[in-house]
């Protein structure tokens, strides 16, 4: 066995370039002249030729086909191989499905097929015609993997499959994204481009009209957005259910879901609906169920009064019901010195590939034809000359030795061509009588002047269009119906107001010492609510729920949450990590109310009495563990994104310990007992994050666990090791500048955390 000594890299690039092109040319991506994926066509091959599970015959087992396309054609995984057959049976993934299948092929809900074993296909009239005329020399054939058969490079579609019926597909460093088509639009399209060349991009688009989804549904983009996407390839098409207003019994109003966006599980729309209303999110609907059959049908319960476009408003901003379909007209290509190219393609360049494709096929089939009648006619010929000299023909029959010897003696003595002797030599002695002659001759002329006609349209581009165009509607005839998407022309979103979808009450906001949250009613007992083992409330905000919580954390940063997103619970509630993006090991050190609207009386007087109230533009003051800090202006509370924004920049090892609204004075305290007072004039003052300065000399062994900002004079409660709790008043605290250590007012124990008294 030969070593090869070669660089790592180069071996590594090079065949992960092979695998890459493997996959894009033989697995991923469509052939744009019939839009198939191979694994796809083998399928269908297999299928009519092996299997010959024509429509007019009887279904046959999943099974055999898969095991038939295996064998054969398409030697990977049997899984992978049904789950491509089955979505060409769906008639919600494939707008025309190619296969009919018989049994449980899937549904709308995301229910996946039977086993192979129970179920049973065989194609359908459209598949026919995507095979095309496969048996008339009009596409090369190459071999499978083992050499023992022969399958096509493409199929001689009669049909523009790929625009019809869409496809997806990744590959390696690409993609594609074609969405389906109405078949009588995009035939429409095709003979306008076939009738001129030079059509405009936006013409096309215009007939075309836009996709047309095998679900049915509203499409939002307008005609501008459809033009660009069409002309460049790429682009979003932005999909909507239909949904209509019912009335029922007893008052009861209803919004009726009719159908969905292509390639939404209904199942999982109809679950997050759901869970939308248990959370109280869509205050103006009351219950969701799903009465679908065939058709789509997802019945909404509207509250008492409620508006039911702001019930949908809120479904289509927050649920699947509307969603974006990526378009990537990204396909295989015939490359000007063969094999196939990917290429993002605009709408136009995909219905002149298919056009050209066709052209060539017509002119194949016509040229394939015109050999047959050459053939046929030779045999004619020859059968007429024979027909004149009969009786010496049966002579020479009767004296030869075999067939070989007979035809021998013919060609010799009538000048016949080898095949026209063996033709006259396996004739039955009636086909000679004078009746099959005439019959003979006559035949001989009608395929003479086809001959004759077939050369005349291989001579003219003119008659060969007229026939390109003659197959094209004939399809559109045979296989066409109506869209089932409606293009929204006018389409106006309904403004989407957030506090219509708060049902509006006074709550506590907790916040508890283990970063645990939740919401109750105002009217329930703080004393009373359920906390874990060893958890405490730290702050109990009376809000409503239109308002805002804001929470500075250990490492510096600003988060606010809407008390409408607190869980609502009469248990322990959710950790805040669960809601908000805090990273590793940050803590809440401070929460803050934040007043967004005027509640009702009771929680209005409560709020106003709140010390921990907070609003835009208000300065903090935030102090590190370290006794660094300076003042911060706080702004836009209410855009602040979940992932938070950074308030403090702090040093390694160091974090923030404090935070407290600015007043006259500052007082700190550290954990080991010291006490300092200082100006608040003397903090610099920042609108955004910083170091800040020395406030207050902490030593190494030490470190602050308090600042509180006051006016006059100010008590202070000092939460010590043991439980225990001690008082303290400005005037027994030391005041001076800010930076010095301060002095002992707490002689032995530890403070762990400061309050106002």
């Amino acid at each position: 066995m030969a070593v090869i000594d070669t660089p790592l890299q180069n071996e590594s690039r090079d065949r992960y370039l092979t695998y890459a092109l493997s996959v894009v040319s033989g697995r991923a991506l469509p052939d744009v002249r019939d839009g198939l994926k191979p694994v796809q066509r083998r399928i269908l091959f297999a299928m009519l030729n092996n299997l010959n599970l024509i429509p007019s015959h009887s279904h046959r087992k999943s099974a055999a086909v898969v095991g038939e396309v295996l064998a054969r054609f398409h030697p990977h995984g049997d899984i992978a191989c049904y789950e491509a057959m089955v979505r060409m049976a769906q008639d919600f993934s494939l707008r025309y499905p190619l296969v009919d299948g018989q049994g449980n092929f899937g549904s709308l809900d995301g229910d996946n097929a039977a086993a192979y074993r129970y179920t049973e296909a065989r194609l359908r009239e459209l598949a026919l015609d995507v095979i095309g005329e496969i048996d008339q020399e009009t596409v090369p054939f190459r071999e499978n993997f083992d050499s023992t058969a022969v399958e096509p490079v493409v199929f001689p579609s009669r049909v523009p499959n790929m625009l019809i019926n869409g496809v997806t597909g990744i590959a390696v460093g690409m993609a594609t994204s074609i969405p389906p088509h109405n078949l009588r639009d995009t035939t429409k399209a095709l003979i306008e481009l076939l009738e001129d060349p030079e059509v405009s991009e936006n013409k096309l688009a215009t007939t075309i009209k836009g996709p047309d989804f095998p679900t049915g549904c509203m499409i939002l983009n307008s005609r501008k957005d459809l033009n660009e996407i069409y002309r460049t390839g790429r682009g979003g098409i932005r999909m909507r259910g239909h949904w209509k207003v019912e009335e029922g019994q007893r008052g009861k109003v209803y919004v009726i879901v009719t159908s969905i966006p292509y390639a939404i599980n209904k199942s999982d729309l109809v679950e997050k609906i759901a869970n939308l209303i248990i959370e109280r999110k869509v205050p103006q609907l009351t219950d969701v169920r799903d009465e679908s059959t065939s058709d789509v049908r997802v019945v909404l319960e509207l509250a008492t009064g409620a508006d039911a476009e702001l019930a949908m408003a809120y479904l289509f901003k927050n649920t699947p019901l509307e969603s974006n379909f990526p378009v990537n007209l990204t396909a295989l290509v015939p490359g000007e010195r063969g094999g196939l190219l990917p290429q993002l393609l605009s709408l136009k360049a995909c219905l002149q590939h298919f056009l050209v494709f066709r052209g060539e096929v017509t002119q194949k089939k016509l040229e394939y034809e015109r050999k047959k009648l050459l053939e046929r006619i030779h045999i004619l010929e020859g059968l007429v000359i024979i027909y004149d000299a009969l009786d010496e023909a049966l002579k020479i029959v009767r004296r030869s030795e075999g067939r070989t010897d007979a035809a021998d003696k013919l060609r010799a003595r009538f000048e016949l061509s080898e095949i026209q002797a063996f033709a006259v030599v396996d004739m039955r002695i009636y086909q000679l009588s004078r009746t099959n002659i005439e019959e003979i001759r006559k035949e001989l002329d009608e395929k003479g002047k086809r001959v004759a006609e077939i050369e005349a349209i291989l001579k003219s581009k003119i008659k060969l269009k007229t026939l390109v165009r003659d197959d094209i509607e004939a399809m559109a005839e045979k296989h066409g119906d109506k869209r089932r998407c409606e293009l929204v022309k006018d389409n106006v979103d309904i403004e989407f107001n957030e506090e219509a979808y708060v049902v509006h009450e006074d709550v506590y906001a907790i916040v508890t010492k283990d970063g645990w949250i939740k919401r109750i009613r105002q009217n329930n007992e703080l004393a009373s609510t359920r906390l874990r083992e060893g958890d405490v409330i730290i702050r109990a905000h009376p809000l409503s729920t239109l308002d805002l919580v804001a929470f500075f954390t250990n490492q510096g940063n600003l988060y606010s949450l809407k008390v409408a997103d607190f869980p609502a619970s009469g248990g322990y509630g959710d950790p805040i990590q669960k809601i908000l993006k805090f990273k590793d090991g940050e803590e809440i050190v401070e929460s803050f109310a934040i007043k967004m609207s005027e509640s009702k009386q009771q929680g209005l007087e409560i709020a106003q009495q709140y010390t921990h109230l907070l609003k835009d533009g208000d300065v903090v003051v935030l102090v590190s563990r370290r006794g660094v800090g300076f003042a911060f202006k706080v702004s836009e509370l209410g855009g602040i994104k979940r992932s938070g924004k950074r308030a403090m920049k702090l040093r390694e090892g160091d974090a923030l310990a404090a935070v407290s609204v600015i007043e006259k004075r500052l007082a700190m305290f550290t954990t080991q007992g010291s006490g300092l007072i200082i100006e608040t004039k003397e903090v610099p003052r920042n609108d955004h994050a910083v170091v800040g300065v020395a406030l207050m000399g902490v030593r190494d062994d030490d470190k602050l666990v308090g600042a509180v900002c006051f006016s006059g004079a100010g008590k202070f409660k000092l939460k010590l090791t043991g439980d225990r709790q001690k008082e303290v008043s400005s005037g027994d605290m030391v005041s001076g500048h800010r930076a010095l250590k301060g002095e002992k007012v707490v002689s032995r124990d530890e403070v762990v955390a400061v309050s106002v008294a």
